[in-house]
């Protein structure tokens, strides 16, 4: 009997595993999903830039790999699953906020009490994003990175800025509500107006213009459809 292979997927929070896990599992269900939560944006933390992510990231798989005694021809695929954080919209749209610490992204752009490092923080992303987008392997593995944008609560509950709170709650609303018609969540992430289908680099070529980063747009569709007719 052919044993079942390992999709690696990488998520930024718990919440995310809540709100895809159980739809994932019945995707792949050929296959064995192992949700790997990566506790924050890897693309922006410090001492992470384009020459040394995708390696920040193999070891993250290699990790896993000796923790439970398998080897890369165990893996099918690595997905990563990434909020774009509106990463791609022009500096100037990145807007003084003095009165409140917090950063709030909206529908002109991000604001925040020190535009400076929220610019910088940006140079970064996109620096490792396309670092990320145009890797094909890591380990040996298949790897492809989709986007979220401008974060994940925003493609799945319509919210911009939800609290940790509201994440969890939202993303238990959300599981509940798929986890026994995967055809309908299929749809939605495949056929909604904020789905960017087609082509992978032509997906990423979208986020990347004007203001579409801070929009509510996922190519996570492609990945999905992949899988369901490759």
């Amino acid at each position: 009997m052919t044993r079942r292979k390992i999709v690696f997927v990488i998520v930024e929070g718990s919440s995310d595993d809540t709100a895809l896990g159980v739809m994932l599992n019945q995707i792949y269900d050929k296959d064995e999903v192992y949700v790997h939560i990566m506790h924050g944006d890897i693309t922006t933390k410090n001492g992470i830039h384009s020459d040394n992510v995708v390696s920040k990231i193999g070891n993250e798989i290699r990790k896993y790999a000796k923790d439970h005694h398998y080897k890369s021809q165990h893996f099918k695929q690595i997905i990563h699953i990434v909020d774009t954080d509106g990463a791609y919209i022009p500096n100037e749209n990145v807007i003084l906020n003095s009165e409140h610490e917090e950063v709030f992204y909206e529908a002109d752009g991000i604001y925040a009490s020190d535009q400076q490092r929220i610019i910088k923080r940006n140079e970064q992303k996109k620096d490792n994003l396309y670092r990320l987008r145009e890797t094909g392997q890591i380990w040996k593995i298949p790897y492809r990175v989709y986007y979220m944008s401008c974060n994940l609560d925003h493609v799945l509950h319509n919210k911009r800025n939800s609290t940790d709170d509201e994440k969890e709650e939202d993303a238990y609303a959300f599981a509940k509500k798929y986890k026994r018609d995967v055809g309908k969540f299929i749809d939605f992430i495949c056929d909604s107006d904020f789905s960017v289908m087609g082509d992978y680099k032509e997906s990423w070529e979208y986020i990347e213009s004007g203001l579409n980063s801070i929009d509510r747009h996922t190519n996570f569709g492609i990945c999905i459809k992949g899988e369901l007719y490759p």
